[in-house]
């Protein structure tokens, strides 16, 4: 599927604003892969199609979940988790989407997981500080991305499970094992 087509379809799954958002991820994805050395094209593709499913019916994502056997933990969530595995999904069967490294970007881009690829990294963080994002410490998660992924991650990281937890929101367990891989990880250069 040629980008254009991609992008109506995704356009048509979403409200504008969340269309424009993912303009913002695409660009921001494309510009990263290209400053650590990532395919351009995989990141192009997996920012289009990172939010595709952030608006899909509730009881079909729950039967999607049981049906294909994905994390039975994901029920236990909502929508917030749920798009990404779901449309992870929708990626290889609605377009098509057969390379792994694109799926699992999409897959892993709300919560994260250990031992992510520099893919998964580079869309989470697209996410994370595409340009119509506007929070405190955003421009502090941008300069740290530009220098290194890893050290953004365990920013993006901790504060994403600090805000959750004052929010009282349940953290998926992957999110603390991301923060725990980064976390460890970057105290290991350090020594």
């Amino acid at each position: 599927m040629k980008r254009e087509e991609m992008l109506e379809k995704v356009r048509l799954a979403m409200p504008e604003k969340r269309f424009i958002h993912t303009l913002g991820v695409e660009k921001t994805a494309v510009e990263l892969a290209k400053r650590y050395f990532e395919s351009e094209e995989k990141a192009s593709i997996a920012a289009i199609l990172h939010d595709y499913a952030k608006y899909y019916d509730d009881e079909l994502s729950r039967e999607l979940i049981i049906r294909e056997k994905m994390n039975p933990e994901f029920l236990a969530y909502n929508n917030a988790i749920w798009h990404a595995p779901i449309g992870a999904y929708l990626a290889e069967h609605e377009f098509g989407i057969t390379d792994s490294e694109i799926l699992n970007a999409i897959r892993w881009h709300t919560t994260g997981t250990e031992n992510m690829s520099t893919l998964d990294k580079i869309i989470f963080l697209a996410d994370y500080t595409e340009p119509g994002r506007d929070f405190p410490g955003v421009e502090e998660a941008r300069k740290i991305t530009a220098a290194s992924l890893d050290k953004a991650m365990l920013f993006a990281l901790s504060r994403t499970i600090g805000y959750l937890a004052s929010k009282e929101q349940p953290i998926f367990p992957d999110t603390f094992s991301a923060y725990n891989h980064f976390a460890f990880s970057i105290k290991k250069e350090m020594f």
